[in-house]
C-alpha cells in the first residue's frame, strides 16, 4: 500500500537534499517511518499512515514553506511526529539502528 503523493525517490531526494536544514530530529523521525514502512511485519494500516507523513513531508506545499527559517520544518516535524506516535510498536531497534547509520553518514 502506498501514497499516491509519496515516492521512494522523492523521499530521498528531499533527506538528500535538505537533512542539514531540517536538522536531525526531523530526518531522524522521516528514517525510522521509512525503514519501519520497510518491514514486511508493518501492516497496511500503518504502512498507509507512514506514507501519508511521508508524502506530506516531501510535498513542495506545505502549512509553513520549510524556507521560513527556524519554523520551516516544524509543521514537518509535528507530522512526522504524530505519524511516529502511531505507529510506535513497528518502530523496533532494527529500524532505529539503520535510521541511527544513516544519521552518522550525514551527520556525523
Amino acid at each position: 500500500m502506498s501514497n499516491p503523493k509519496y515516492s521512494d525517490t522523492g523521499f530521498w531526494t528531499k533527506v538528500g537534499r535538505f537533512a542539514l536544514a531540517a536538522g536531525r530530529e526531523v530526518i531522524e523521525r522521516a528514517l525510522w517511518l521509512y525503514y519501519a514502512a520497510q518491514r514486511p511485519e508493518t501492516p497496511p494500516w500503518a504502512k498507509a499512515v507512514v506514507f501519508g507523513a511521508l508524502a506530506y513531508f516531501i510535498s513542495p506545499v506545505d502549512a509553513i514553506p520549510d524556507v521560513v527559517p527556524v519554523v520551516g520544518y516544524s509543521d514537518d516535524l509535528a507530522t512526522l511526529a504524530a505519524a511516529v506516535t502511531t505507529v510506535a510498536s513497528y518502530i523496533d531497534d532494527s529500524v532505529k539502528a539503520k535510521a541511527a547509520e544513516r544519521l552518522r553518514r550525514w551527520f556525523g
